[in-house]
Parts: C-alpha cells; sequence; structure tokens
C-alpha cells in the first residue's frame, strides 16, 4: 500500500484494471465509505484506491494592500501571507496522507488486499472526470467534511459529480450494513436498464435478494416487471417483483422502510435539466429522503 501524490497521471492500478474508488476526507462518513468500497471489492475481486482531494482555494493567498499600508510595511506582510499560506498547504497535505493511512489500514482490516492511495490537487467534479475511464465503481459519502455534523441536505458537489460521472456512483449515509436485500427502482428508461444490467453482471449482488419495483399503472408495468424479473433470474438472482402505486419518491420509501431494503438501486438523473427544475428531480429527493445507501447509474 503506498501514498502518491497524483495530479496529472492516469488512475489504474497495475496497469487499466478498473478500480472502486473512494473519496476520503474528514467527514463523519469517511468510515463507512471505506468499508463499503471493500466490501465492493471483496465481492467483485476489483483493486481499491483511496482518494483524498485537496481543492484549490478560489481566495487569493495575498492581496493589494497598497492602498491601505505603506510600500515598506506591505512588502513584508506579503511576505508573512506568502509563508503562511505554504504552511498551510504543508499541513493540508500532511493531514490527507494520515487520512489515507488510516482508511488502508481499514480496508486491509476488512480483507482487501490491492490497496491504493493519492492526493489529487483539483476540484473534486474535475478530478473524477479525469479519472472516470477507471472507475469501476465510485463510493462517497451525501455529505463532505465542510458540512460538519449536518444530518441533512447534500454535500456542495455531489450533484455535479453525479450528473458528470457515467459510472455506477454509490453514496454512503449510515455505518455500514453487509447488503441482504435490495431494491432496484425499473421504469424502463436507459438509466434504469443500466442499473438492471449492472445488478445481472455484477459478483456483488449473487446472494442479494433483489426487490424489482416499478412505480405506476398499466401493462407497461406489468410488462417490465416480467422482462426485468426475467433476466435477472436468468443472471440467478433471487428476485421479488412489485408494482407501487403513488407518488414516485414516497412510494419508494415506504417500500423500502416495509421491507428492511439494505440498498436502493436506481438511473440518476434525467438529460432534461429544465424539467428537473421545474419538476424537482427524483434523484435529488431520493437522496435526500432515503435512510439507506444509494447506487446511482446514468
Amino acid at each position: 500500500m503506498s501514498v502518491a501524490d497524483n495530479n496529472n497521471n492516469a488512475y489504474s492500478v497495475n496497469g487499466a484494471e478498473p478500480v472502486v474508488l473512494t473519496c476520503v476526507d474528514g467527514s463523519r462518513f469517511t468510515a463507512a465509505v471505506c468499508d463499503y468500497a471493500a466490501w465492493i471489492a471483496g465481492r467483485t475481486g476489483a483493486p481499491l484506491k483511496l482518494l483524498h482531494n485537496i481543492e484549490r482555494s478560489n481566495v487569493p493567498a495575498v492581496a493589494d494592500l497598497s492602498g491601505s499600508i505603506g510600500f515598506g510595511s506591505q512588502e513584508e506582510l506579503l511576505e508573512e501571507l506568502t509563508a503562511l499560506e505554504q504552511q498551510r498547504a504543508q499541513l493540508l497535505v500532511q493531514q490527507g496522507k494520515l487520512m489515507l493511512q488510516a482508511a488502508c489500514e481499514r480496508v486491509a482490516q476488512a480483507g482487501v488486499e490491492r490497496v491504493e492511495a493519492c492526493q489529487r490537487h483539483d476540484s473534486l467534479p474535475e478530478s473524477l472526470v479525469e479519472l472516470e475511464d477507471h472507475i469501476r465503481v465510485l463510493v462517497l459519502g451525501i455529505r463532505g467534511e465542510e458540512h460538519g455534523e449536518e444530518k441533512q441536505g447534500l454535500g456542495s458537489q455531489l450533484e455535479t459529480v453525479v450528473r458528470s460521472l457515467h459510472r455506477p456512483i454509490l453514496v454512503v449515509n449510515q455505518a455500514f450494513t453487509r447488503p441482504q436485500r435490495m431494491m432496484l427502482a425499473y421504469d424502463g428508461s436507459e438509466a434504469a436498464g443500466k442499473a438492471l444490467r449492472m445488478v445481472a453482471d455484477s459478483a456483488a449482488f449473487r446472494d442479494v435478494s433483489c426487490h424489482l419495483v416499478f412505480v405506476g399503472d398499466g401493462e407497461k408495468a406489468e410488462t417490465l416487471l416480467a422482462e426485468g424479473s426475467e433476466e435477472l433470474e436468468a443472471a440467478g438472482l433471487s428476485v421479488t417483483a412489485n408494482r407501487l402505486s403513488g407518488k414516485t419518491v414516497e412510494a419508494l420509501i415506504e417500500y423500502q422502510r416495509e421491507h428492511a431494503i439494505d440498498l436502493t438501486v436506481m438511473g440518476a438523473y434525467s438529460h432534461n435539466r429544465l424539467r428537473d427544475l421545474l419538476m424537482g428531480s427524483i434523484t435529488a429527493k431520493m437522496l435526500l429522503n432515503t435512510e439507506k445507501p444509494l447506487l446511482l447509474l446514468r
């Protein structure tokens, strides 16, 4: 296991093998994020990589104070400010390395053998877009360290990350619980189809009971549920298919609670931002209201 400072290099372990990528910071979800990532890596045999991202500051380290203080005083103050900013940057790097070291030890204790860690210096969405081709699954907390101990709301960059990537993203919002029952929300859309095929193909879900649900009425519901069930059962999964009624988010949350669902899988965000703005995104509402981790695909 190693911690590397990685600003521009391609993201891979032993070549181009896709990794389970895990975002590590100082948030209260970091331990759970590591545990879920270790579970996925252990089930799939994929290598695990831990990422600590240091955001570039948009605030200049020093300012033009020539109008407020004398030139001699300004030069001396600027030197002190520059030194403080450099010291701060060094401390952030060291703090991140300590976080990564602790995370490496945690996932190793969970049995993951192929573990690597790195730091990057960029905005989180930009870092992840650069790494996208090498990601098998991304695991991150619902809120980052900048949100402290807040118990509600979404991370400031979460929606941007989900909209930017076309890889499975597991959003963690609780301590780790080994998934035994999952709910796959299926509506026949392209994203939902990707979610269904991922569940069917992934070794992670082989012994996880799958509840395939459709919210709505009519023959379309029965047809989609039948087709989806057939594909999942052909892959060897145990499937329970149900048609739900009512408003989508409320119906999914109620079903999740009634059936003790440990993990929900669904397509993420439509391509129509105007529709999302006017009607409200089902993805965002699910993220805000679900009490269990959400695995999203676009």
